[in-house]
């Protein structure tokens, strides 16, 4: 499922620069997560890069953006077709993923 960010969120901008997919972005109040481009940093992190760095932990699952682990790679790979070192660790198996925890 994409991650969301809550009415929690102070606007303190540490998660953007955090996402491997530029889905993050300010939204009118809050930060939003464009859930389009959010693969919960499944092929870059073990957990999500938000979820980590958010002081007030308002970077959670959204539960009307349920998805699996072979639909976040499909799409890691589609956001980044030139990134080859994804692409190597996918080839693999040997990929981050919190589904792999």
């Amino acid at each position: 499922m994409a991650t969301r960010i809550t009415d929690e969120c102070i606007n303190c901008g540490a998660c953007e620069p955090e996402c491997p997919n530029n889905a993050i972005s300010q939204g009118d109040d809050i930060y939003v997560i464009d859930p389009e481009l959010c693969t919960e940093c499944v092929g870059f992190y073990e957990q999500e890069a938000c979820q980590a760095v958010c002081p007030v932990e308002c970077c959670l699952p959204d539960p009307a953006h349920e998805e699996a682990e072979p639909t976040l790679v499909k799409r890691a790979l589609a956001l980044h077709p030139d990134d080859t070192e994804l692409a190597g660790r996918v080839a693999s198996g040997s990929f981050p993923s919190r589904f792999r925890k």
